[in-house]
């Protein structure tokens, strides 16, 4: 099945961390999976959407407009056990409520309209909703980059360490907010979602927007470098394998994201059990920076880099020291196990 859409998303205007003449499109998403199971899954579509819910605020973050559907399943005809409790509602509910996904996601970016900006509670939804676009072979592009917020990341930059990660539940009772509908249903979890963001000062963390990366950049020209003042991310174009992209001169290099001039190596890049590379460099005007890279592999095949440079103290450079300090006994003592069986 195929269907052609006219796009209607346009580009995310940021001006010092405020979206101008846009709207918020809070959205959750309800998905089904294998009742029997992830050995059973459909590898293209492991989480069927069988909900969307949202929530439209203008710039002042007054509800304007909200979107609820549900979608009819075609892969999963039956609610796994857990789905079927959170949400409180029967397959045949869904079927007879329900459009096809087809119809009820153009029916959603027409009602989204012409100038917004994603909003979700963690990062899945939008991946997700992506994969099912890919799996019906729907005709449409969002922008590249596709910036949008992560809620849960800017409450917790707001009134929190910026590094821990609550449900969606407990930022309501936090916050003590009247809890009159029942969480695990997107129309009811976009609009507690659209609470929490209407109390979150955007001139602070604002600029804290995030990255989808469900398809990642398809060339160096597209590759993406975003300054967030003290750190600056970078996501890196595809490659075949994991061992090319963790190799690739430009992942690898050490800029000054400040002042754009080479960094002098402190530490050079190392692996831990090759999921992640860190590294410690000096730049003469700006200071210390430590860096961390991430390889992660795309929905089709291809592997990216996500590396952070970020300006850091001495309290950072030891953190980056005793890692690699650790790393190094690590690998001894994998050594010395190897040398000891050999000679049995």
């Amino acid at each position: 099945m195929q269907c052609k859409i006219v796009k209607v998303f346009c580009n995310c205007k940021y001006w010092k961390g405020m979206v101008m003449n846009m709207y918020y499109i809070v959205f959750d998403l309800e998905w089904n999976q294998s009742p029997e199971g992830k050995d059973f899954s459909k590898v293209d579509l492991p989480f069927e959407i069988i909900q969307i819910g949202a929530v439209k605020l203008n710039e002042k973050f007054e509800t304007i407009s909200q979107f609820n559907r549900f979608v009819k399943p075609t892969v999963y005809h039956t609610l796994h056990k857990k789905v079927g409790e959170l949400l409180n509602v029967t397959i045949e509910d869904i079927i007879d409520k329900g459009g096809y996904f087809v119809d009820i996601f153009k029916e959603f970016i027409q009602w989204c309209g012409n100038s917004c900006v994603f909003c979700t509670w963690g990062n899945m939804d939008l991946t997700e909703l992506q994969r099912n676009m890919k799996f019906y072979n729907i005709d449409y592009q969002f922008d590249k980059p596709l910036l949008f917020y992560d809620v849960q990341k800017l409450y917790s930059l707001c009134f929190q360490d910026g590094k821990q990660r609550i449900t969606l539940q407990h930022a309501i009772e936090q916050l003590e907010l009247p809890q009159i509908e029942g969480y695990h249903s997107a129309d009811n979890d976009a609009r507690y979602t659209a609470q929490v963001l209407s109390l979150i000062n955007m001139e602070k963390v604002g600029t804290f927007y995030s990255v989808d990366t469900f398809y990642p950049p398809m060339t160096r020209k597209d590759e993406i470098h975003l300054d967030f003042g003290l750190y600056e991310k970078y996501i890196s174009k595809g490659f075949a394998s994991r061992e090319i992209a963790a190799g690739d001169r430009e992942v690898r290099s050490c800029k000054c994201f400040r002042c754009k001039k080479p960094a002098k190596r402190i530490i050079k890049w190392f692996s831990t059990n090759n999921k992640a590379y860190y590294g410690l460099f000096q730049c003469e005007e700006h200071g210390l920076i430590k860096g961390r890279i991430r390889i992660k592999c795309s929905d089709s095949g291809q592997y990216y880099a996500i590396k952070i440079m970020k300006l850091t103290d001495e309290t950072g450079a030891q953190y980056i020291k005793n890692k690699q300090n650790k790393e190094r006994e690590h690998r001894k003592m994998v050594k010395l196990k190897a040398s000891k069986e050999q000679k049995q």
